[in-house]
């Protein structure tokens, strides 16, 4: 699907037709007759997302689509409308009462003890999820591993050079313990980002596109991951969406800043962001404080190890933490609140354990006009 996209939804249009009685002036005596005002809804304008391609691509240096594959064809996101008007029954002085629809908000919550331990048995009442200082409802409540949409984003930079083997041995772990329906698919990145394999659990395909290595040019992360998460967005198939992304610098490149793409990451619907920032390859604090912020706020984690050997054992655990991983849907009391960043919380206490740690994301972002983001290519 990775062609240029845009996300521009029309709002649904109701028309109100009033149609009047004539008296015709040679007809003869009659009473004068009228006719009810008449709703007439237009459909809201639906979206055909390009289709979405199957198959490796290899990197040319250019923004390129990936060969020709499965397609099909994508509803709007309901998010990326706004909460939809439905006609009121209630007819006041002719005129029609419009009431926003309830929006439903999907958490993906990890649980920790005191000691960094996962914690994957807690019932529904363990819960709470706070937005804006007020305790929400709970609308539904799931535990099990389900199957994950994910996207692999790693740095194709120079500096990479000398590191791609061991990563991608290290993603390679992370994909033989996924569940072996999860929908992956793989976007090298430097100063360009390519889909050099789409959404696939073929780990042959996948493996041959982590091998599609150029290892040359800047770090465009943020135009990388924002990409990518809109490409996640249009797999309507799976709930649960993830973004691992391994880089060795900071951003010097996109077009997005850190701030622009947290905006769009923040939508309902935008990923969990697991980074690793390996160090040693020009990556400031700067750049270490970005990817902990990009994971913190959309519910992930940043690790930073010491040295290569470390990354296989740190893809095993994000492996282990995304199929232990709660899902927690709530329905926001206040349906005007905007939410700013920080403002949502879910804490959870249970017998026997001390204090518990929730890792969720911590906003989300209703997007009116669409992120008018664009796919890797």
């Amino acid at each position: 699907m990775f062609a240029k996209t845009s996300y521009r939804v029309a709002s649904s249009l109701l028309t109100v037709v009033m149609l009047l009685s004539t008296y015709g002036a040679w007809a003869q005596t009659s009473a004068p007759s009228s006719k009810t005002p008449t709703a007439v809804t237009a459909p809201a304008a639906g979206s055909q997302s390009p289709s979405s391609q199957s198959g490796g691509s290899q990197s040319t240096g250019q923004q390129q689509a990936p060969a020709a594959g499965e397609s099909s064809q994508e509803p709007v996101p309901m998010d990326q409308a706004g909460p939809p008007a439905d006609v009121g029954s209630d007819d006041q002085a002719g005129m029609f009462v419009f009431r926003k629809e309830v929006q439903e908000v999907m958490l993906h919550a990890t649980v920790f003890d005191a000691q960094r331990n996962l914690v994957p048995n807690l019932d529904k009442n363990a819960f709470t999820i706070i937005e804006n200082g007020v305790a929400q409802p709970i609308t539904s409540f799931r535990r099990q591993d389900v199957p994950v949409a994910m996207g692999i984003v790693v740095d194709n930079s120079g500096s990479m050079r000398d590191k791609r083997d061991e990563v991608n041995r290290a993603v390679l772990n992370l994909i033989r313990a996924s569940n072996p329906k999860d929908e992956i698919f793989i976007v090298n990145f430097s100063q360009n980002y390519y889909l050099d394999q789409d959404f696939t659990s073929d780990i042959n395909l996948l493996q041959s596109a982590l091998h599609q290595v150029s290892s040359t040019g800047s770090t465009a992360l943020y135009d990388a991951i924002v990409a990518s998460a809109v490409h996640l967005r249009n797999n309507t198939r799976l709930d649960k969406k993830v973004l691992l992304v391994i880089t060795d610098g900071e951003d010097n490149m996109s077009q997005e800043t850190l701030q622009e793409a947290l905006a769009k990451l923040q939508l309902k619907d935008g990923p969990t962001i697991y980074a690793i920032g390996l160090l040693g390859g020009g990556m400031e604090r700067r750049g270490r404080d970005a990817l902990q912020k990009l994971a913190k706020d959309t519910g992930g984690v940043a690790y930073f190890p010491d040295n290569l050997n470390q990354v296989g054992d740190i893809t095993r655990t994000v492996a282990h933490d995304i199929r232990t991983q709660y899902m927690i849907a709530y329905r926001p009391r206040n349906q005007n609140a905007k939410p700013e960043n920080g403002s949502i919380r879910v804490e959870a206490q249970a017998s026997g354990y001390g204090k518990l740690k929730v890792s969720t994301r911590s906003a989300y972002a209703y997007s009116q006009q669409g992120d008018g983001g664009q796919g890797p290519h």
